[in-house]
Protein backbone atom coordinates (compact mmCIF):
# COMPACT_ATOMS: atom_id res chain seq x y z
CA UNK A 1 0.00 0.00 0.00
CA UNK A 2 1.20 3.21 -0.70
CA UNK A 3 2.13 6.07 1.89
CA UNK A 4 -0.93 8.49 2.42
CA UNK A 5 0.24 12.00 0.90
CA UNK A 6 -0.04 14.68 3.67
CA UNK A 7 -3.40 16.71 3.09
CA UNK A 8 -1.17 20.21 2.55
CA UNK A 9 0.49 18.34 -1.05
CA UNK A 10 -0.61 16.73 -3.52
CA UNK A 11 -0.33 14.04 -6.19
CA UNK A 12 0.57 15.49 -9.51
CA UNK A 13 0.81 14.23 -13.02
CA UNK A 14 2.96 16.45 -15.22
CA UNK A 15 2.79 15.91 -18.99
CA UNK A 16 5.91 17.29 -21.46
CA UNK A 17 9.71 15.60 -19.55
CA UNK A 18 11.42 18.38 -21.19
CA UNK A 19 13.36 21.24 -19.71
CA UNK A 20 10.20 22.69 -17.65
CA UNK A 21 8.70 19.34 -16.97
CA UNK A 22 11.67 17.59 -15.65
CA UNK A 23 12.82 20.50 -13.46
CA UNK A 24 8.94 21.39 -12.33
CA UNK A 25 8.83 17.46 -11.45
CA UNK A 26 12.02 17.65 -9.45
CA UNK A 27 10.91 20.48 -7.45
CA UNK A 28 7.77 19.62 -6.58
CA UNK A 29 9.31 16.34 -5.52
CA UNK A 30 11.31 18.13 -3.47
CA UNK A 31 8.35 19.62 -1.93
CA UNK A 32 7.03 16.55 -0.86
CA UNK A 33 4.75 16.14 -3.75
CA UNK A 34 4.11 12.67 -5.28
CA UNK A 35 5.10 13.44 -9.01
CA UNK A 36 3.67 10.72 -12.05
CA UNK A 37 6.25 11.70 -15.32
CA UNK A 38 4.11 11.21 -18.55
CA UNK A 39 6.15 11.45 -21.71
CA UNK A 40 5.78 10.12 -25.30
CA UNK A 41 9.12 9.48 -25.69
CA UNK A 42 10.00 5.81 -23.79
CA UNK A 43 13.77 6.86 -23.31
CA UNK A 44 12.75 9.79 -21.13
CA UNK A 45 10.13 7.39 -18.95
CA UNK A 46 12.73 5.36 -18.47
CA UNK A 47 15.51 7.89 -17.37
CA UNK A 48 13.21 9.41 -15.28
CA UNK A 49 12.27 5.94 -13.80
CA UNK A 50 15.83 5.33 -12.73
CA UNK A 51 16.00 9.17 -11.06
CA UNK A 52 18.14 10.46 -14.18
CA UNK A 53 18.07 13.92 -15.57
CA UNK A 54 17.08 13.71 -19.11
CA UNK A 55 18.54 17.39 -19.39
CA UNK A 56 21.80 18.99 -18.20
CA UNK A 57 20.71 21.55 -15.25
CA UNK A 58 22.83 22.35 -12.21
CA UNK A 59 21.36 19.99 -8.95
CA UNK A 60 18.66 18.92 -11.13
CA UNK A 61 19.81 15.40 -10.96
CA UNK A 62 20.24 15.22 -7.02
CA UNK A 63 16.71 15.86 -6.81
CA UNK A 64 15.26 13.82 -8.90
CA UNK A 65 17.26 10.59 -7.54
CA UNK A 66 16.18 12.06 -4.21
CA UNK A 67 12.71 11.63 -4.80
CA UNK A 68 12.62 8.55 -6.57
CA UNK A 69 14.42 6.94 -3.59
CA UNK A 70 11.68 8.24 -1.16
CA UNK A 71 8.97 6.97 -3.51
CA UNK A 72 7.54 10.10 -4.77
CA UNK A 73 8.48 10.06 -8.45
CA UNK A 74 7.99 7.93 -11.61
CA UNK A 75 7.06 7.81 -14.88
CA UNK A 76 4.87 6.62 -17.68
CA UNK A 77 3.65 6.36 -20.96
CA UNK A 78 -0.18 5.59 -20.48
CA UNK A 79 -2.06 9.01 -19.91
CA UNK A 80 -4.88 7.19 -17.96
CA UNK A 81 -2.82 5.48 -15.55
CA UNK A 82 -1.50 9.04 -14.48
CA UNK A 83 -4.59 10.88 -14.06
CA UNK A 84 -6.20 8.07 -12.59
CA UNK A 85 -3.17 8.59 -9.61
CA UNK A 86 -3.65 12.53 -9.45
CA UNK A 87 -5.80 14.84 -8.18
CA UNK A 88 -3.87 17.86 -10.39
CA UNK A 89 -2.09 17.76 -13.92
CA UNK A 90 0.34 20.09 -15.07
CA UNK A 91 1.29 19.89 -18.82
CA UNK A 92 4.88 21.23 -19.75
CA UNK A 93 5.03 20.08 -23.22
CA UNK A 94 6.80 22.28 -26.13
CA UNK A 95 5.20 24.63 -28.30
CA UNK A 96 8.13 25.09 -31.01
CA UNK A 97 7.66 27.62 -33.93
CA UNK A 98 7.05 26.53 -37.42
CA UNK A 99 9.06 27.64 -40.65
CA UNK A 100 6.61 30.65 -40.54
CA UNK A 101 7.28 31.40 -36.99
CA UNK A 102 3.73 30.86 -36.34
CA UNK A 103 3.46 28.87 -32.84
CA UNK A 104 2.99 24.88 -33.21
CA UNK A 105 0.55 24.17 -30.39
CA UNK A 106 0.35 20.04 -31.73
CA UNK A 107 1.30 19.00 -28.88
CA UNK A 108 -0.51 20.85 -26.21
CA UNK A 109 -3.85 20.14 -28.49
CA UNK A 110 -3.18 16.42 -28.78
CA UNK A 111 -2.19 15.65 -25.18
CA UNK A 112 -5.10 17.81 -24.08
CA UNK A 113 -7.10 15.58 -26.38
CA UNK A 114 -5.69 12.67 -24.44
CA UNK A 115 -6.56 14.03 -21.25
CA UNK A 116 -9.76 15.22 -22.04
CA UNK A 117 -10.73 11.82 -22.72
CA UNK A 118 -9.45 10.03 -19.94
CA UNK A 119 -10.92 12.44 -17.95
CA UNK A 120 -14.32 11.77 -19.02
CA UNK A 121 -14.11 7.77 -16.87
CA UNK A 122 -12.95 9.67 -13.92
CA UNK A 123 -15.02 9.73 -10.93
CA UNK A 124 -13.18 12.20 -8.86
CA UNK A 125 -12.68 16.16 -9.73
CA UNK A 126 -9.32 17.12 -11.45
CA UNK A 127 -7.04 20.11 -11.70
CA UNK A 128 -5.49 20.91 -14.96
CA UNK A 129 -2.43 24.02 -15.25
CA UNK A 130 -1.18 24.67 -18.46
CA UNK A 131 2.60 25.80 -18.01
CA UNK A 132 3.68 25.44 -21.64
CA UNK A 133 3.86 28.80 -23.35
CA UNK A 134 1.06 29.66 -25.32
CA UNK A 135 -0.02 32.57 -27.02
CA UNK A 136 -3.00 34.87 -25.38
CA UNK A 137 -6.67 32.98 -26.50
CA UNK A 138 -4.84 29.56 -26.63
CA UNK A 139 -5.77 27.84 -23.31
CA UNK A 140 -9.27 29.55 -24.00
CA UNK A 141 -9.55 27.34 -27.58
CA UNK A 142 -8.41 24.66 -25.89
CA UNK A 143 -10.92 24.47 -23.37
CA UNK A 144 -13.66 25.12 -26.20
CA UNK A 145 -12.41 22.31 -28.29
CA UNK A 146 -11.83 19.53 -25.58
CA UNK A 147 -12.65 20.68 -22.08
CA UNK A 148 -15.32 22.65 -21.82
CA UNK A 149 -17.99 19.54 -21.33
CA UNK A 150 -15.85 18.29 -18.39
CA UNK A 151 -16.08 22.12 -17.04
CA UNK A 152 -19.54 22.75 -17.15
CA UNK A 153 -19.84 18.51 -15.10
CA UNK A 154 -17.83 20.32 -12.79
CA UNK A 155 -14.96 17.55 -13.33
CA UNK A 156 -12.66 20.07 -14.36
CA UNK A 157 -10.85 23.20 -13.63
CA UNK A 158 -8.70 24.80 -15.64
CA UNK A 159 -5.55 27.50 -15.04
CA UNK A 160 -2.78 28.84 -17.10
CA UNK A 161 0.66 29.35 -15.01
CA UNK A 162 3.23 30.54 -16.73
CA UNK A 163 6.80 29.44 -15.85
CA UNK A 164 9.86 32.13 -15.63
CA UNK A 165 12.84 29.23 -15.71
CA UNK A 166 16.16 30.48 -16.33
CA UNK A 167 18.46 27.63 -17.94
CA UNK A 168 21.98 27.44 -15.35
CA UNK A 169 19.58 28.55 -12.90
CA UNK A 170 16.06 27.27 -13.03
CA UNK A 171 16.04 24.86 -9.71
CA UNK A 172 16.81 28.52 -7.54
CA UNK A 173 14.17 30.50 -9.61
CA UNK A 174 11.41 27.68 -8.81
CA UNK A 175 12.49 27.57 -5.30
CA UNK A 176 12.10 31.30 -5.38
CA UNK A 177 10.10 32.72 -8.04
CA UNK A 178 10.51 36.31 -8.93
CA UNK A 179 6.76 36.54 -10.07
CA UNK A 180 4.23 33.84 -9.89
CA UNK A 181 0.89 34.14 -12.16
CA UNK A 182 -2.63 31.84 -11.71
CA UNK A 183 -4.59 32.74 -15.30
CA UNK A 184 -8.46 31.67 -14.58
CA UNK A 185 -11.14 31.83 -16.61
CA UNK A 186 -12.82 34.92 -15.43
CA UNK A 187 -9.26 36.32 -13.13
CA UNK A 188 -11.96 35.54 -10.35
CA UNK A 189 -10.08 34.99 -6.93
CA UNK A 190 -11.68 31.82 -6.20
CA UNK A 191 -8.20 29.95 -7.00
CA UNK A 192 -7.83 26.31 -5.07
CA UNK A 193 -5.16 26.27 -2.40
CA UNK A 194 -3.06 23.93 -4.41
CA UNK A 195 -2.76 25.67 -6.81
CA UNK A 196 -2.38 28.78 -5.25
CA UNK A 197 0.71 28.14 -3.15
CA UNK A 198 2.06 24.76 -5.97
CA UNK A 199 4.83 27.02 -7.36
CA UNK A 200 5.39 29.40 -4.33
CA UNK A 201 5.51 33.36 -3.94
CA UNK A 202 1.70 35.31 -3.62
CA UNK A 203 0.43 34.69 -7.24
CA UNK A 204 -1.25 37.35 -9.16
CA UNK A 205 -4.38 36.21 -10.48
CA UNK A 206 -6.15 37.33 -13.87
CA UNK A 207 -7.98 35.54 -16.73
CA UNK A 208 -6.30 32.99 -19.27
CA UNK A 209 -5.58 35.47 -22.02
CA UNK A 210 -3.45 38.11 -19.40
CA UNK A 211 -1.69 35.25 -17.59
CA UNK A 212 -0.56 34.11 -21.00
CA UNK A 213 0.71 37.33 -22.46
CA UNK A 214 2.61 38.16 -19.78
CA UNK A 215 4.98 35.19 -20.49
CA UNK A 216 5.54 36.76 -24.10
CA UNK A 217 5.47 40.47 -22.14
CA UNK A 218 8.42 39.58 -20.08
CA UNK A 219 10.59 37.37 -22.54
CA UNK A 220 10.01 40.37 -25.48
CA UNK A 221 11.48 42.65 -22.44
CA UNK A 222 14.36 40.37 -21.35
CA UNK A 223 14.90 40.59 -25.21
CA UNK A 224 15.15 44.09 -25.67
CA UNK A 225 17.03 44.74 -22.94
CA UNK A 226 19.29 42.43 -24.29
CA UNK A 227 19.36 44.07 -27.57
CA UNK A 228 19.31 47.93 -26.14
CA UNK A 229 22.74 47.20 -24.07
CA UNK A 230 24.34 45.48 -26.72
CA UNK A 231 23.65 48.33 -29.46
CA UNK A 232 24.89 50.89 -26.51
CA UNK A 233 27.71 48.36 -26.57
CA UNK A 234 28.14 48.50 -29.84
CA UNK A 235 27.79 52.35 -30.31
CA UNK A 236 30.28 52.75 -27.19
CA UNK A 237 32.84 50.68 -28.38
CA UNK A 238 32.57 52.65 -31.74
CA UNK A 239 33.40 56.00 -29.51
CA UNK A 240 35.45 54.63 -27.63
CA UNK A 241 33.34 54.65 -24.28
CA UNK A 242 32.99 51.85 -22.10
CA UNK A 243 29.10 50.63 -22.23
CA UNK A 244 30.04 48.66 -19.79
CA UNK A 245 30.46 51.35 -17.00
CA UNK A 246 27.37 53.26 -19.12
CA UNK A 247 24.79 50.79 -18.34
CA UNK A 248 25.93 50.10 -14.83
CA UNK A 249 25.19 53.79 -14.23
CA UNK A 250 21.82 53.58 -15.89
CA UNK A 251 20.99 50.37 -13.68
CA UNK A 252 22.08 52.57 -10.87
CA UNK A 253 18.79 54.19 -11.19
CA UNK A 254 15.98 52.12 -9.29
CA UNK A 255 13.62 55.31 -9.23
CA UNK A 256 13.49 55.84 -13.81
CA UNK A 257 15.54 53.08 -15.11
CA UNK A 258 15.26 49.94 -12.97
CA UNK A 259 11.49 50.98 -12.32
CA UNK A 260 7.99 50.75 -13.33
CA UNK A 261 7.63 54.38 -13.98
CA UNK A 262 7.96 54.26 -17.78
CA UNK A 263 6.32 50.93 -18.55
CA UNK A 264 2.75 52.36 -18.43
CA UNK A 265 0.68 51.88 -21.41
CA UNK A 266 -0.88 55.12 -22.55
CA UNK A 267 0.14 58.10 -24.01
CA UNK A 268 2.87 58.12 -26.69
CA UNK A 269 6.32 59.65 -25.37
CA UNK A 270 6.90 63.38 -25.92
CA UNK A 271 7.99 66.27 -23.94
CA UNK A 272 11.33 68.54 -24.84
CA UNK A 273 14.44 65.39 -24.03
CA UNK A 274 13.44 61.83 -25.34
CA UNK A 275 12.46 62.58 -29.43
CA UNK A 276 15.31 65.05 -29.12
CA UNK A 277 17.66 62.66 -27.84
CA UNK A 278 16.63 59.67 -29.78
CA UNK A 279 16.77 61.11 -32.77
CA UNK A 280 20.27 62.89 -32.03
CA UNK A 281 21.85 59.48 -30.68
CA UNK A 282 19.99 57.66 -33.97
CA UNK A 283 21.82 60.41 -36.12
CA UNK A 284 25.25 59.85 -34.56
CA UNK A 285 24.70 56.23 -35.05
CA UNK A 286 24.40 56.48 -38.66
CA UNK A 287 27.21 59.15 -39.16
CA UNK A 288 29.55 56.51 -37.11
CA UNK A 289 28.21 53.55 -39.46
CA UNK A 290 27.23 51.60 -36.55
CA UNK A 291 23.59 49.57 -37.25
CA UNK A 292 21.14 50.07 -34.21
CA UNK A 293 18.15 48.52 -35.74
CA UNK A 294 16.06 49.34 -32.08
CA UNK A 295 16.85 52.66 -31.66
CA UNK A 296 16.28 53.66 -35.46
CA UNK A 297 12.60 52.43 -34.85
CA UNK A 298 11.88 53.59 -31.77
CA UNK A 299 10.23 57.13 -33.17
CA UNK A 300 8.69 54.97 -35.60
CA UNK A 301 7.10 52.58 -33.06
CA UNK A 302 6.04 55.80 -31.01
CA UNK A 303 4.33 57.35 -34.43
CA UNK A 304 2.70 53.99 -35.23
CA UNK A 305 1.27 54.53 -31.20
CA UNK A 306 -0.18 58.22 -32.08
CA UNK A 307 -1.86 57.15 -35.17
CA UNK A 308 -3.90 54.22 -33.48
CA UNK A 309 -5.02 56.95 -30.66
CA UNK A 310 -5.73 59.49 -33.89
CA UNK A 311 -7.62 55.97 -35.74
CA UNK A 312 -9.46 55.69 -32.46
CA UNK A 313 -10.28 59.04 -32.06
CA UNK A 314 -11.67 59.35 -35.67
CA UNK A 315 -14.15 56.22 -35.19
CA UNK A 316 -16.13 57.94 -32.94
CA UNK A 317 -18.98 59.47 -35.33
CA UNK A 318 -18.70 63.14 -34.41
CA UNK A 319 -17.07 66.07 -35.33
CA UNK A 320 -16.85 67.65 -31.82
CA UNK A 321 -13.92 66.70 -29.84
CA UNK A 322 -12.77 68.08 -26.41
CA UNK A 323 -9.25 67.50 -24.73
CA UNK A 324 -8.98 67.01 -20.65
CA UNK A 325 -5.55 67.16 -20.43
CA UNK A 326 -2.74 68.79 -23.41
CA UNK A 327 0.39 69.49 -22.11
CA UNK A 328 2.94 66.46 -22.65
CA UNK A 329 2.39 65.31 -19.36
CA UNK A 330 0.52 66.31 -15.97
CA UNK A 331 1.67 69.13 -14.13
CA UNK A 332 3.54 70.85 -16.47
CA UNK A 333 2.67 73.39 -19.21
CA UNK A 334 5.64 71.94 -21.65
CA UNK A 335 3.55 71.44 -25.13
CA UNK A 336 7.02 70.52 -26.60
CA UNK A 337 6.47 67.26 -28.43
CA UNK A 338 3.27 66.91 -26.43
CA UNK A 339 1.10 63.98 -28.42
CA UNK A 340 -2.14 65.65 -27.47
CA UNK A 341 -0.88 68.63 -30.40
CA UNK A 342 -0.46 66.17 -32.30
CA UNK A 343 -3.71 64.55 -32.70
CA UNK A 344 -5.46 68.36 -32.40
CA UNK A 345 -3.37 69.26 -35.37
CA UNK A 346 -4.40 66.38 -37.61
CA UNK A 347 -8.00 66.87 -36.34
CA UNK A 348 -7.62 70.48 -36.99
CA UNK A 349 -6.73 69.30 -40.72
CA UNK A 350 -9.72 67.32 -41.38
CA UNK A 351 -12.08 69.62 -40.19
CA UNK A 352 -13.01 68.78 -36.28
CA UNK A 353 -13.99 71.39 -33.94
CA UNK A 354 -11.92 71.03 -30.83
CA UNK A 355 -12.27 72.37 -27.38
CA UNK A 356 -9.15 72.08 -24.96
CA UNK A 357 -9.00 72.35 -20.62
CA UNK A 358 -5.42 71.79 -19.08
CA UNK A 359 -5.66 73.54 -15.93
CA UNK A 360 -1.53 74.20 -16.37
CA UNK A 361 -1.61 76.00 -19.27
CA UNK A 362 -1.73 79.72 -19.34
CA UNK A 363 -0.74 81.31 -23.31
CA UNK A 364 0.75 84.31 -21.19
CA UNK A 365 3.16 82.04 -19.48
CA UNK A 366 4.66 80.74 -22.38
CA UNK A 367 7.58 81.66 -22.90
CA UNK A 368 11.23 80.83 -25.08
CA UNK A 369 10.84 77.32 -26.95
CA UNK A 370 7.63 76.09 -25.31
CA UNK A 371 6.11 79.23 -27.08
CA UNK A 372 7.82 78.77 -30.31
CA UNK A 373 6.83 75.20 -30.39
CA UNK A 374 3.18 76.43 -30.24
CA UNK A 375 3.14 79.06 -32.45
CA UNK A 376 4.22 76.81 -35.21
CA UNK A 377 2.13 74.08 -34.68
CA UNK A 378 -1.11 75.65 -33.26
CA UNK A 379 -0.70 79.41 -33.63
CA UNK A 380 -4.47 79.72 -33.01
CA UNK A 381 -4.40 77.87 -29.64
CA UNK A 382 -5.53 80.42 -27.73
CA UNK A 383 -9.12 80.05 -29.97
CA UNK A 384 -9.55 76.37 -28.78
CA UNK A 385 -8.89 77.00 -25.00
CA UNK A 386 -11.44 77.34 -22.38
CA UNK A 387 -11.01 78.24 -18.31
CA UNK A 388 -13.94 76.16 -17.55
CA UNK A 389 -13.34 72.40 -17.93
CA UNK A 390 -17.66 71.84 -18.30
CA UNK A 391 -17.18 74.12 -21.70
CA UNK A 392 -15.85 70.53 -22.92
CA UNK A 393 -18.42 68.56 -21.95
CA UNK A 394 -20.95 71.10 -22.59
CA UNK A 395 -19.87 71.33 -26.07
CA UNK A 396 -18.30 68.07 -26.95
CA UNK A 397 -19.56 64.68 -28.24
CA UNK A 398 -16.14 63.06 -27.74
CA UNK A 399 -13.44 63.85 -24.81
CA UNK A 400 -10.18 62.53 -25.31
CA UNK A 401 -8.88 62.52 -21.43
CA UNK A 402 -5.40 62.66 -21.16
CA UNK A 403 -5.18 63.78 -17.55
CA UNK A 404 -6.94 63.66 -14.32
CA UNK A 405 -7.10 67.07 -14.24
CA UNK A 406 -10.91 67.58 -13.36
CA UNK A 407 -12.68 65.69 -10.07
CA UNK A 408 -14.56 63.34 -10.98
CA UNK A 409 -17.63 64.48 -9.48
CA UNK A 410 -17.52 67.83 -11.04
CA UNK A 411 -17.19 66.14 -14.42
CA UNK A 412 -20.46 63.91 -13.50
CA UNK A 413 -23.20 66.43 -13.63
CA UNK A 414 -21.84 67.39 -16.92
CA UNK A 415 -21.90 63.96 -19.04
CA UNK A 416 -24.87 62.92 -21.10
CA UNK A 417 -25.87 59.31 -21.69
CA UNK A 418 -24.30 60.12 -25.54
CA UNK A 419 -21.09 61.20 -24.52
CA UNK A 420 -17.81 58.77 -25.90
CA UNK A 421 -15.12 59.22 -23.69
CA UNK A 422 -11.53 57.73 -24.67
CA UNK A 423 -9.13 57.13 -21.54
CA UNK A 424 -5.92 57.83 -22.87
CA UNK A 425 -3.71 56.92 -19.85
CA UNK A 426 -6.12 54.79 -16.90
CA UNK A 427 -7.88 57.42 -15.11
CA UNK A 428 -9.42 56.09 -12.03
CA UNK A 429 -13.33 56.64 -11.81
CA UNK A 430 -14.10 57.70 -15.91
CA UNK A 431 -15.43 54.35 -15.72
CA UNK A 432 -18.48 55.04 -13.14
CA UNK A 433 -19.41 58.10 -15.53
CA UNK A 434 -23.01 57.31 -17.55
CA UNK A 435 -21.35 57.01 -20.60
CA UNK A 436 -19.49 55.23 -23.09
CA UNK A 437 -15.57 54.92 -21.95
CA UNK A 438 -13.06 53.76 -23.82
CA UNK A 439 -9.53 52.86 -22.65
CA UNK A 440 -6.80 53.11 -24.92
CA UNK A 441 -4.41 50.66 -24.30
CA UNK A 442 -6.85 48.70 -21.89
Amino acid sequence: MQNQIPPSLCDVSIFGLGYVGAVTAACLGEQGHRVVGVDVQPAKVRILNEGRSPIIEPGLEGLLQSAKEDGRLSATQDVKDALDRTTLSIVCVGTPSLASGRLNLDHVRSVTREIAGALKTKDSPHILIYRSTMLPGSTRSLVQDFLSGLMDEGKLEVFFCPEFLREGSAIADFREPSLTIVGTADSGPAVPEPVRKLFGGEPRVMDWESAEMVKYACNYFHALKVCFANEIGRLGKNLHVDAARVMEAVCADTRLNISPYYLRPGNPFGGSCLPKDVSALNSLARMEGVSAPILENVMNSNQAHLDALIKQITRVPTRKVGFLGFSFKEQTDDLRGSPMVAVAETLLGRGYELKIYDPQLELTRLVGANEAEINTRMPHLARFLCSDPMDVPHTCDLIVASQACVPIDVLRPCIRSDHHIIDVNGWNGLTELPCTVEGFCR
